[in-house]
């Protein structure tokens, strides 16, 4: 029976990570196809990344999604952290509920209307549309996800390492710099990566929030498909690809040094 059960998680898990990875396998495989037919292998061939590199209005998308990613990625990370604290520190407080039902309404709320919402904001109060009105657009929704992530690491933190620190002298915001904010460290990292990725993934906000000289880079990739895949999109794709998983990857590993450096750093007080 367990041997049963261990062949059939075998092949769930195979089948599971077939079905996700897959198609990325094929897509990295394809940037490299000399052919300028997308489904017809014509060789080994580094050509679409060259032709990548001299296209300008790509690479100009590239450069202010990057821009929106970053930028975008790290306001929401400090609103969303802010306002994790404010949800798990303080409990209770006049108008508790809506901050709440607020902060986490764009989680379930459809893009399209989000999109459209900002957009009618912004001809409102006459913001010409462009760069930071898309940053502000993805601020405006990355917050929430910053704010989840961040939430569940501050409710299994113990809150008398804060107030041992005050005990010996700490003020509360040298406690929160250095108790609080180094312990819950890799929660902040992981909201940024996951901020930044949904950034670079944006398509439906972008195209409401965006003007004629900021477009991002879905919506270049999407209007050109339009006119059928290129492997040049195969290439832009690998280096994403690419771009992304080096900084999860970076990120994993920082993570695991700091959860040893912490352990280590117990150990030793513990030991004294």
């Amino acid at each position: 029976m367990r041997r049963n059960l261990s062949v059939f998680n075998l092949v769930s898990l195979v089948l599971g990570f077939s079905f996700l990875y897959a198609p990325l396998v094929i897509l990295i495989t394809y940037s490299f196809n000399a052919s300028k037919l997308v489904a017809v292998w014509g060789g080994f061939s580094f050509k679409w990344y060259g032709v990548l590199f001299q296209d300008d209005q790509m690479l100009s998308a590239a450069w202010i999604t990057l821009q929106v990613a970053v930028m975008s990625a790290t306001l929401g990370t400090i609103l969303g952290t802010m306002t994790a604290l404010v949800l798990v520190r303080i409990r209770r407080f006049p108008g508790r509920t809506l901050f709440t039902g607020m902060t986490f309404a764009p989680l379930v709320m459809p893009d399209v209307i989000i999109g459209l919402s900002l957009l009618l904001l912004f001809i409102a109060l006459g913001i010409e549309r462009g760069v930071m009105t898309v940053v502000l657009a993805h601020t405006t929704f990355l917050m929430c996800y910053v704010s989840v992530v961040v939430t569940a690491r501050l409710k299994s933190f113990d809150q008398a390492l804060e107030e041992a620190a005050l005990d010996l002298g700490c003020t509360p915001l040298s406690a929160f710099r250095l108790v609080t904010l180094p312990i819950i460290a890799p929660a902040i990292i992981s909201g940024w990566l996951l901020a930044f990725t949904l950034s670079l993934d944006d398509l439906v906000i972008a195209s409401f929030t965006t003007g004629p000289a900021s477009t991002t880079l879905p919506i270049k990739i999407y209007s050109s498909i339009r006119l059928g895949v290129s492997p040049e999109i195969n290439a832009l794709s690998t280096i994403l690809l690419a771009i992304v998983a080096t900084g999860v990857i970076g990120a994993s590993v920082m993570s695991r040094q700091a959860i040893r450096r912490r352990r280590r750093d117990e150990t030793l007080a513990s030991g004294d």
